[in-house]
């Protein structure tokens, strides 16, 4: 299972505080996005505030 960020993020960065492996950095769009280096572990989704962060 893969995690997406949708349009719904406000650019506060609690989801890459959260990602114990560094997976998630700010895109050229002004939202977070996620890379490869993800392991799925979903703590970018339970740390984010306004329930942008969706599992594919």
């Amino acid at each position: 299972m893969a995690h997406l960020i949708t349009d719904e993020c406000i650019a506060c960065g609690a989801c890459a505080d959260t990602c114990p492996v560094g997976a998630i950095s700010l895109g050229e769009n002004g939202i977070y996005v996620i890379n490869d280096e993800c392991v799925d572990c979903g703590a970018c989704e339970d740390g984010c505030p306004v329930a942008a962060i969706k599992a594919e």
